[in-house]
């Protein structure tokens, strides 16, 4: 077997020990009881739709360590990153909820929610995990998520739609990522409105900005199309800004900065480039 091959291997077997990890988390978090705490979520589809000459939208992102990338900075706890963000040009923060792999935690996505709801004009959240099960949609809700992350990689197509369905039934927003054309066909199937477009494929690791630049441009114009990964400088969010996409996610680009302020200052002003 070539290095390739072993690569790949060791890859996908780091995304069936989180899945396998998840599924015992699945298991506790369905014996413990709801604590539903309802409040009005925000409509992350009309914050985050780029109308003609505007600004890209930026979503932030509060991940204390990834896989690849190992610790980021921990100078800010999760909730003043998140305020920091908003403060600084972001349209919406995405909080990392899966605790073995990536340090996160359901606590972090209720501090993002406390702190941002302390501003006049408060920002949606989503919360990023690797979602299987209703129970972890219903848990993202109950934390004061506005959107939630679901992996098309990682259900069947039948499965996606129900969780879609669930989560507007909660009250919350599915954000369905894609790597492929395949798997853009199951989010428009499953009638998602956000959809992400991962450039990193999960099965490799491997950055591929042509693919996701073709995939987000076959996007139809009703859904709100999302960039994933691989931004880091502001002229990558320029570049970006150029095209199909509505919004942009920015992950260790920010998280490597003890204060995010200036580069998400930086990122904003290259968001206001023209695509026409």
């Amino acid at each position: 077997m070539d290095t390739r091959c072993l690569e790949r291997a060791a890859i996908v077997s780091l995304l069936s020990r989180i899945l396998e990890i998840k599924r015992r988390e699945v298991d506790a978090l369905c014996r413990k009881d709801r604590t539903t705490a309802r409040r009005e979520s925000i409509d992350v589809v009309g914050v985050l739709r780029r109308p003609e000459g505007a600004a890209l939208r930026l979503i932030a992102e509060v991940k204390l360590r990834s896989p690849s990338a190992g610790a980021l900075s921990r100078k800010l706890a999760p909730g003043e990153r998140a305020f920091v963000y908003a403060e600084s040009g972001a349209s919406m923060v995405s909080i990392l909820c899966d605790g073995p792999f990536f340090d996160g935690s359901w606590e972090h996505l209720s501090q993002a929610r406390a702190c941002l709801d302390t501003r006049p004009n408060p920002i949606p959240v989503l919360a990023k995990e690797f979602v299987i099960h209703e129970r972890q949609v219903q848990e993202a809700s109950d934390r004061g998520a506005d959107s939630v992350l679901l992996i098309a990689r990682i259900l069947t197509p039948a499965r996606l739609t129900e969780l879609v369905a669930m989560a507007r039934a909660e009250r919350i927003e599915p954000l369905v990522e894609v790597v492929d054309e395949r798997e853009l066909e199951m989010a428009t199937r499953a009638q998602a409105r956000l959809v992400g477009v991962n450039a990193r494929d999960l099965d490799t690791l491997h950055l591929d900005s042509a693919r996701a630049r073709r995939v987000l441009e076959g996007i139809p114009p009703s859904i709100v199309a999302i960039h994933f990964s691989g931004l880091r400088e502001p002229k990558d969010i320029a570049m970006v800004a150029q095209g199909r996409a509505d919004a942009a996610l920015v992950g260790e680009g920010l998280m490597r900065a003890d204060d995010p302020r200036p580069h998400l200052l930086r990122m904003a002003d290259a968001a206001r480039g023209d695509r026409s």
